[in-house]
Formats: structure tokens, C-alpha cells, sequence
């Protein structure tokens, strides 16, 4: 009996997936911290043989060569991919497509890539199942803009006819099994469904539901920015990327964490933003580990910018390590645990107010006050704060001197961004109170 075990990445928005027949089984778009996936397997005692990334990933580095390396597991990737070096790169088929994954076939389905697959399993003792990758997602599609505007609608269209493929092919009680469509930028909109077959989507999809014209402006009409890190992605993975360094970060004291601070580097405090707010160290960034931490620092950071962590504990220290070195930032420059008054040595912790929506009406019945909203680009069109200032928390950085003169009143949807913006603003010496509401509570500050 064939069974299939998701692996859930939620920081990325992510699955990658093992599937046991037997005492044999397969990866589909393993993540790059392989042990997970090791001791899945090793737990259930079964021997991984084979590996398939559907993609050239944007949003992750993947883990298929590694694993396939510990392993001895064959590696199957397209191999019309430009440049990607693989262990056992598939062997081109009819059509150029790749050879079959044990019990099923490999369907060429481009659009979230050029090169993009979809794996079809076939067993006759449960429905068949197909692994989507960034194609037919529960509800929507991968997006098609990730390889440049050039290719943006020329990729949308293959995304129609990949999905339509996909329809016409495969039975309605085949199961879907996508990689991205749970909080992924690589997911056209966003989806709320967590499990999806082809009769599901043929009625529900707009993909399937709508004409390719229409299909394709209601596509590149929902699109918004993505992350800046996803630039580096592609690159890595074609160079066929090892394991993380998954080893303790060199400890740093209090003068070292000064040292870093005023030579430009990023000091990021994990703590939540109610702590990071009641006292910090002054200058440090609050990218807090109880949100999307990888995506967030890596759309900001400029690349290649030394990171040092801040954590209550080794372990938030080890999990933030993980975080990042799924999307290539491997090894912090250094890290320490404890608490603002021992990282701020024998100066006083810094800290910052924070404030509900009620809190931002009544000051501005009272006094001028900067409002900065960073959330994205659409949620700002869908509705804002009146008088507003907006400048998405991804151009915060470059886009500093637009905010203006005044205490500055940051906010997002849920607190989590206006916790990073606040924390941006501190540390150029901005007056800024951090609102840790959520927007629900917004008509209170019209």
C-alpha cells in the first residue's frame, strides 16, 4: 500500500513529500535541511531510492542532490535544465520529457518554469496521484513571473496549458500534491485549501474555470512583489547545492556585537515583538522567529551582508539557523543567547512603544503623527488608513528619506512587518511606535 507523507516547510509556505511503497520510497522537492526527511525515513524504516525536484526552485534551496548524495538515491531533474548539475540528471524521454518515477510517468508541465514537471503516480491499490509542484495548485497556479517580465506572459499561457494537460489527462479522483499554494510567493494568489484532486479544481480553479484570456488577465492582474532573495535561488540550485553547516555559531560578547553593529552588519534580535519592544539592543533588527523569518530578512538584507543572531536559547538560535540556510544564508557570522542587558553590556536596553489602532485614533485627534503603512502594494489598493504614508516594508530600506519628519506610527496587517519596520526606523534614529495591532481593527484610526 502506497502512502504519502507531506513534510510542511510554513515558513516558506512549502511541502516537500516522501512516499513509502513498501520498504522502498521516493522525495519529491526535498528542502535543503535534509535531516528532517532522513529521519522521517529512518523512523518508518524505509529506504529512500529515488528523488525528484519538479523545479528549479525561486523560493528555496533545494535538498535533492544532497539527499540523493547520503542516500545513493537516483536524483531525477529535467534534463533539459539549463546548467543544472546533478548527480543523475533524467534521462530525456519522448518529447524531451524525463524517464518515469517508479509506478508512473513524468508530464512536461511549463509555466512556474520553462522546464517545470509534474510527477503522475499510478498504483492500482489507491486513486492516482500527481505532484504539481508550482503548476496546478489547490485553487490556483504557480506564478509565471519569477524568470523575468520577458517571459511573463509567454509563461502564463504555458501555465493554461500545463493545467488544462493536467485535466484532460488525469482523472477527476486524482489527488493533487503541489509544492508551493501554502503561503509560497511562488503561488499566484493564495489558497486556503490544504488538500485538492482534479475534479475539485476542474470546478473550482480559475485556471480551469475561465478562458486563457481571461485566465491570463486575471493572472498577471493579481500578481504582486516577491521576494528579493528569490534572485539567488535559481543560480544555487543549478550548482547542485550540499547540505547545510548546521553547527553552532561562533558566540559573541557584548563589545563584538558593538563591533559588528557599527561596521554596518545585521544584529537580528528572534524574540517576539512584545519583547523586542519592552527592551533591546540598540541598533539590533527585530526579525522575530514566531513569523515568517526567513522570507522576510532575506527579501531585506542585502546580500551577502553578515548576519549575527540574538536568541533566548541555543534552540532559537539552531532554528533560526535552519530557517535561513533554506534559502542559502548558511552560516550566521556569530550569536548570542540571553537577553538585552547582557548583549547591551553595560548600557541600557533600548526600547520602543508599541500601540493598538484605537491608540493611533485618538493621537491623531490630538497631534500630527506620521502614519507608514508597509504592507504590500495590493493589500494597501483593497483598503487603507486615511493620510497614510505607504511605502511596502521591502523598499523600506532604500526608501528611508521618503518617510517624513515626525514621530512615525508603523503598521502592517498583524504587527509582525511593522515590528521590522519599527525596528528599520529605530536604527536610523528614527521616533517610532510600533502598532501591533491587527488590521481588522483599522476603522478605529480613520
Amino acid at each position: 500500500m502506497i502512502e504519502i507523507i507531506p513534510v510542511d516547510t510554513p515558513s516558506l509556505g512549502d511541502r516537500s513529500y516522501l512516499v513509502i511503497d513498501g520498504s522502498v520510497a521516493f522525495v519529491v522537492d526535498p528542502q535543503r535541511d535534509i535531516d528532517r526527511m532522513l529521519r522521517l525515513a529512518e523512523r518508518r524504516g524505509v529506504e529512500i531510492r529515488h528523488v525528484f525536484d519538479t523545479h528549479v526552485h525561486n523560493d528555496y534551496v533545494t535538498g535533492g542532490p544532497a539527499l540523493a548524495w547520503v542516500t545513493g538515491a537516483d536524483y531525477h531533474v529535467n534534463a533539459a535544465d539549463p546548467g543544472r548539475r546533478a548527480p543523475r540528471p533524467a534521462a530525456a524521454g519522448a518529447g524531451g520529457e524525463p524517464g518515469p518515477p517508479p509506478r508512473g510517468r513524468a508530464v512536461a508541465t511549463p509555466g512556474h518554469t520553462f522546464t517545470h514537471l509534474s510527477y503522475v503516480l499510478e498504483s492500482p491499490d489507491r486513486p492516482p496521484a500527481v505532484f504539481t509542484g508550482g503548476s496546478l495548485l489547490n485553487g490556483t497556479t504557480g506564478r509565471p513571473d519569477l524568470l523575468g517580465p520577458e517571459h511573463t506572459g509567454t509563461l502564463a499561457r504555458a501555465q493554461y496549458a500545463s493545467a488544462h494537460r493536467l485535466a484532460r489527462e488525469l482523472p477527476a479522483e486524482t489527488e493533487i500534491f503541489p509544492t508551493h499554494g501554502f503561503g509560497s510567493f511562488c503561488s499566484a494568489t493564495p489558497s486556503d485549501a490544504a488538500e485538492s484532486t482534479i475534479g475539485r479544481e476542474r470546478r473550482v480553479n480559475p485556471v480551469l474555470t475561465r478562458d486563457e484570456d481571461e485566465y491570463v488577465a486575471w493572472l498577471l492582474a493579481g500578481l504582486d512583489a516577491y521576494p528579493a532573495y528569490y534572485a539567488h535561488m535559481a543560480p544555487l540550485n543549478r550548482a547542485g547545492p550540499g547540505a547545510p553547516d548546521l553547527s553552532p555559531p561562533h558566540r559573541a560578547d557584548a563589545a563584538e556585537l558593538r563591533r559588528r553593529l557599527r561596521a554596518g552588519e545585521w544584529v537580528v534580535d528572534l524574540r517576539s515583538r512584545t519583547a523586542f519592544a519592552a527592551g533591546h539592543l540598540a541598533g539590533s533588527l527585530n526579525f522575530g522567529l514566531d513569523g515568517k523569518l526567513a522570507v522576510y530578512l532575506g527579501w531585506l538584507i542585502p546580500w551577502g551582508t553578515p548576519v549575527t543572531l540574538l536568541g533566548e536559547t541555543p534552540g532559537d538560535i539552531a532554528r533560526a539557523q535552519r530557517e535561513l540556510a533554506r534559502i542559502g544564508i548558511d552560516r550566521p557570522a556569530a550569536a548570542a543567547t540571553g537577553g538585552p542587558a547582557e548583549w547591551a553590556g553595560g548600557d541600557r536596553p533600548a526600547t520602543m512603544p508599541t500601540a493598538t489602532f484605537a491608540d493611533l485614533a485618538a493621537v491623531r485627534r490630538r497631534r500630527p503623527i506620521v502614519v507608514l503603512d508597509v504592507r504590500r502594494a495590493a493589500e494597501w489598493r483593497e483598503s487603507h488608513v486615511p493620510g497614510a504614508v505607504h511605502i511596502p516594508l521591502h523598499e523600506l530600506p532604500a526608501r528611508l528619506d521618503e518617510v517624513p519628519d515626525g514621530q512615525v506610527w508603523a503598521h502592517c496587517a498583524t504587527g509582525y512587518r511593522a515590528a521590522i519596520a519599527a525596528s528599520i526606523l529605530a536604527a536610523a534614529g528614527r521616533d517610532v511606535v510600533a502598532v501591533l495591532d491587527e488590521y481588522d481593527d483599522r476603522p478605529a484610526a480613520a
